[in-house]
């Protein structure tokens, strides 16, 4: 569990202090000591820099004086502006794509004696050529008169969505007509094969027309009540004229009035109090059925119990011991202290002891389920030797360190996962942020860990693999593969023979970062972070958390209101493990999502700068969370006391024992309690 978070000041765009808004060259900091270039402008070519993701593009450089003359002495140094999770460049101008976006760049121009020029360019990566299509929905008989309309999507190698024109056609006419936006109408009965094509690639379904007209329909539930948030699932029954029914037809679905959502399946949910008609319309036939909404009812009261301040760093991960009363907290931004807690008086948190490590970071830290042992990661040490380090929690007030392990992950390890399998093992899962690849190691003898299995999401180059979170639940191996999206790995459960040492992919939920968040890029510029951050298993449903971030701030801003987090909760339905769909989301109005937990029926959340919040995750859950009512709770974690003053920046939460203990990155610990709801008595 982490964050990409460089500083909120927002995300410096190059070291050599480059403007935002691009412009005319201009000379790097320090540059009044040297004479002045005569470098007047940089070509870069090709002039249109557009590459397929998951190509490479060799760029080159050439000077002109103001005469237009080439400048013959110039040397020249690329580099990345932004985008740093996407891809790369090499400082001789080899380009690396490793997912679509923008990628900002640089060029300096250095002739000896004189300051250097600067040139910023933009590189479009783009999804490669189509290598498949998808069709929904799945539409497999009509009846006589009926009509549907079908989607089609294009899909590159790397799964990226494209932006093509599907070619529509039908194999026989007289059955069924297909337009050319995808409008199905059954003429007569019959047997068609419907077509999506793009290019030379494509999808067919085929398709019944039945030969019997729909002659009436009807809809159960016809008159439901329930709260917001509540899923009501609808079914239709179209008959024919003998009465019999029609099976297998699918129905078009509309409600009024109100805000809410209805899909394909009949599944409706509706976001405010009130009354509803839902309709639904099968073969030139509809019905209606009616739905009274009361408020869902779920806010309830919190209070702050305890406090813990921390401002000589950043504050990061929080991580109870088994026995509730010691806890461990880590540091960023230069830390290079995990800090020991005394928390048996949650009023009165205290640090106990510490260790100090060779790192700029220690942002995970997580400890075997038996409270023996603890794992922290690293992050910036200075002999670049990063990993994780295992300590004895023998007297848990007082951890020592016994080993470390650094054996290709050198390059730092942003998360960890401690497991213990009944049949396998104990092992830890570890992300490796050079390479993006998934290492375990058996632990069963913390003091000597050896690996046993590395695993990588194989379609894309380094440049755009990056593990960034881990999950594992019944021998099953959440990851959160920011531009892959949320890979499911079988570690030991047994769906696909897969083991600690031997994982094997179960199922991938890919989705468009760049269209679901193009307003985070049109306010603050290309290169902006985004990308699948954290995921927790629940019942049939994984919680996925993006974290965003603007490549640039406000201009003219500073402290809380320079810039801001982005970033969208996704419920994804696994209850068909092997074909995972997102039912419903949660987005802040002014903040992003980071880490979560969840208890029971709730689930919280480090939203960054829109504070803690807790959702009531009770029942099915469709749609937009908050505007059906489900917040139950929400704390503003900003401190005038804190390292940025009056800013929260929430990074997650561990629930234990009915208390939350929010760690916030600017202002240290809380430790909060949701009080029972409250009654007002007449």
């Amino acid at each position: 569990m982490h964050s990409t978070l460089r500083a909120l000041g927002l995300l410096a765009t190059t070291a050599v202090g480059l403007s935002a808004q691009g412009g005319p060259p201009a000379a790097a900091p320090g540059a009044a000591q040297l004479r002045p270039s005569p470098v007047a402008r940089i070509i870069v070519t090709p002039g249109e820099k557009v590459m397929n993701a998951g190509d490479t593009l060799r760029l080159r450089a050439e000077a002109r004086d103001a005469s237009g003359a080439i400048v013959p002495n110039a040397e020249f140094r690329f580099n990345a502006a932004g985008a740093r999770f996407e891809g790369s460049i090499d400082a001789t101008g080899l380009v690396t794509s490793g997912s679509t976006g923008t990628l900002p760049a640089v060029v300096a121009a250095i002739v000896p004696g004189t300051a250097p020029v600067i040139e910023r360019f933009m590189i479009q990566m783009v999804p490669g050529p189509a290598t498949r299509v998808a069709i929904t929905p799945q539409v497999t008989k009509l009846a006589t008169g009926q009509q549907m309309r079908l989607t089609g999507r294009a899909y590159s190698r790397l799964d990226d969505v494209r932006a093509d024109r599907i070619v529509w056609t039908s194999s026989n006419t007289a059955a069924v007509r297909v337009s050319d936006a995808g409008m199905l109408t059954a003429v007569r009965a019959g047997r068609a094969t419907i077509t999506a094509k793009v290019g030379s690639v494509s999808e067919t379904m085929p398709v019944e027309v039945v030969a019997a007209s729909v002659a009436s329909l009807s809809l159960t539930p016809d008159v439901t009540t329930a709260q917001t948030g509540d899923v009501i699932r609808f079914k239709t029954v179209p008959k024919s004229a003998a009465g019999a029914e029609i099976a297998g037809l699918n129905a078009q679905w509309s409600f009024s009035p109100g805000q809410g959502m209805i899909e394909q399946d009949g599944a409706f949910v509706g976001y405010e109090a009130g009354e509803y008609t839902v309709t639904a319309s099968v073969g030139g036939r509809t019905a209606s059925a009616v739905v009274t909404l009361s408020a869902r009812d779920v806010r309830r009261p919190l209070r702050v119990m305890g406090r813990l301040p921390r401002t000589r760093f950043t504050t990061e991960e929080v991580w109870i011991h088994p026995n509730g009363k010691n806890a461990y907290l880590g540091s960023g931004s230069g830390g290079d202290v995990l800090y020991a807690l005394d928390i048996s008086n949650p009023a009165a948190p205290f640090v106990t002891d510490s260790l100090v490590s060779n790192t700029r970071r220690v942002n995970d830290v997580m400890t075997t389920p038996d409270g023996k042992y603890l794992v922290h990661t690293r992050e910036g040490a200075a002999d670049r030797k990063n990993g994780i380090v295992f300590a004895s929690l023998e007297d848990p007030a007082h951890p020592k360190v016994i080993s470390q392990f650094t054996q290709g992950v050198e390059g730092g390890v942003h998360s960890t996962f401690i497991y213990k399998d009944p049949k396998y093992g104990q092992h830890v899962f570890l992300t490796a942020n050079a390479t993006g690849a998934l290492h375990v190691l058996n632990i069963d003898d913390p003091a000597n860990p050896r690996e046993v299995a590395k695993w990588k999401t194989e379609a894309r180059p380094d440049a755009g693999r990056s593990l960034h979170d881990i999950d594992v639940q019944d021998g099953l191996l959440y990851g959160s593969w920011w531009n892959d999206g949320l890979v499911i790995l079988d570690v030991g459960n047994g769906i696909k023979g897969g083991s600690p040492s031997n994982p094997k992919i179960v199922s991938q939920f890919k989705y468009d970062l760049n269209a679901m968040y193009k307003n985070v890029e049109a306010e603050g510029g290309a290169g902006f972070i985004r990308g699948t951050h954290t995921a927790w298993r629940h019942k049939n449903y994984v919680f996925i958390a993006d974290e965003v971030f603007p490549s640039s701030g406000v201009q003219g801003a500073k402290d809380a209101s320079a810039g801001r987090a982005y970033g969208r909760l996704q419920v994804v339905d696994i209850s068909n493990m092997e074909k995972p769909r997102s039912v419903a989301f949660y987005e802040p109005e002014h903040g992003g999502v980071h880490n979560v937990w969840v208890a029971g029926d709730s689930l919280y959340i480090g939203a960054y700068n829109a504070g803690f919040r807790v959702f009531d995750i009770s029942g099915e859950l469709r749609g937009d969370l908050r505007a059906q009512g489900r917040e139950i709770a929400s704390l503003n974690t900003a401190d005038m006391t804190g390292r940025v003053q009056n800013s929260a920046m929430t990074w997650g939460v561990v629930v234990r024992d009915g208390l939350a203990y929010v760690n916030d990155m600017y202002n240290g610990l809380w430790i909060v309690k949701i009080e029972p709801k409250q009654r007002i008595v007449p």
